[in-house]
């Protein structure tokens, strides 16, 4: 089957009430780790890449790398651009056959926010593509320092925000923190007050250290798809670490991309079964 159109994927996530995790890619072997997770747990789920690793491969790689290889998978799939700042990282997404756009408009005022969300919704849905947009979140305290986990998105702007822009998936705040630097402080009270209003569903961004059992409460709210990275980008790093350790004359790298792949496949299936309550066994 081709790659699938985030929509259409949400809906299947809905008929099998499950959660879509989308994991964040970089290169061809996690892209393939990826993919093999989802395949041998038999559920769909997202591989998506931020500009931020795109400069590695470029959006046309990553892309025709998905596209070639879902023809070996039988589940449901999507391609996602995560976190595109700009409208050109939209365009060169869209361009390349990504089937669902992220625009990170979070960091601008209210309207600002609006108007650039606006702008990629336009492009992308003329172009049949899906749009993620992001509502910027309340500070949680005056100081120098804000942990991202003390702001929160304000649900009095939740159905605005979603009407104005167009968007078809909403990624809010409720405590969750990018990387592992930060703790996070998940609000489920909070996640229930934007569910109430928001017209779309919702998004967490930050799924890396939250307990599964947490990020599984979730579902009841309306939260259909969870950002997870450093989790994989880790067991990635320390498959190659291994390999090394265990011979400093190492050589063959067909082998340690190989064991890497093995590793993010199995954090990945195991995160994807564990956020939907299912349990987890290694595969044969």
């Amino acid at each position: 089957m081709p790659l699938l159109n985030m929509n259409d994927l949400v809906k299947i996530a809905h008929n099998h009430d499950v959660m879509l995790p989308a994991f964040n890619t970089t290169n061809m072997e996690m892209t393939l780790a990826i993919m093999d997770a989802f395949e041998q747990n038999g559920m769909p789920g997202i591989v998506q890449i931020a500009p931020t690793n795109i400069k590695l491969t470029g959006y046309d790689f990553i892309a025709e790398v998905a596209k070639r290889a879902i023809s070996d998978y039988t589940v449901p799939i999507a391609l996602h651009l995560d976190h595109g700042k700009t409208l050109d990282d939209v365009r060169q997404a869209v361009n390349a056959g990504f089937t669902s756009i992220m625009i990170d408009g979070a960091a601008l005022p209210f309207e600002e926010n609006i108007r650039f969300s606006r702008q990629a919704v336009d492009f992308c849905h003329a172009n049949g593509v899906p749009v993620e947009a992001e509502l910027g979140a309340i500070k949680g305290k005056e100081d120098d320092h804000v942990s991202e986990a003390d702001c929160k998105t304000d649900p009095d702007q939740v159905a605005e925000f979603v009407e104005r822009t167009g968007c078809d998936l909403l990624a809010v705040s409720i405590g969750n923190v990018h990387g592992l630097e930060d703790t996070p402080k998940i609000d489920l009270d909070h996640l229930a007050k934007i569910a109430a209003v928001s017209p779309c569903p919702l998004v967490l961004h930050g799924g890396s250290g939250i307990p599964y059992e947490t990020i599984a409460a979730m579902k009841q709210f309306n939260m259909v798809k969870i950002n997870i990275a450093s989790d994989l980008r880790q067991a990635f790093i320390r498959a190659v670490a291994g390999d090394y350790e265990a011979n400093h004359n190492e050589a063959n790298l067909a082998k340690v991309l190989m064991d890497a792949r093995t590793a993010v496949t199995e954090v990945a299936r195991k995160t994807q079964l564990a956020i939907n309550g299912i349990p987890y066994e290694v595969a044969a």
